[in-house]
């Protein structure tokens, strides 16, 4: 297997693991938000003034804002887009690395 071959693989398994420890990261944001939001609700209910109560409902709120945004992205979608951009990039080298050796070959022996 030539070091493109390899290279190209590698890319490939990166790939797939960043989007596996996304997932997981996700999760366990997720998971402690929503701790947060549950701990902000209960702080809301036992409020000894209405101010506090009040920001502890505005803490509620933020929390689930954050949460939305990290249900919908997590630059998932940007680092995706960058390794394909890479596996690209490494599949045209690989390309251009073989053209290069095929012209090569034709025109005469090496050291000639």
């Amino acid at each position: 297997m030539s070091y493109y071959d390899r290279l190209m693989v590698y890319a490939k398994r990166v790939k797939k693991s960043v989007v596996k420890d996304t997932q997981k990261l996700r999760l366990k944001l997720m998971t402690k938000l929503e701790a947060m939001f549950d701990l902000a609700e209960e702080s809301a209910k036992n409020a000894k003034t209405p101010k506090q109560r009040e920001l502890f409902m505005r803490v509620m709120g933020y929390i689930g804002q954050v949460m939305n945004s990290l249900s919908k992205a997590f630059d998932e979608a940007a680092l995706t887009e960058d390794l394909k951009v890479l596996e690209k990039m490494i599949d045209e080298a690989i390309t251009k690395g073989k053209d290069k050796g095929t012209q090569a070959a034709p025109s005469g022996s090496p050291g000639s």
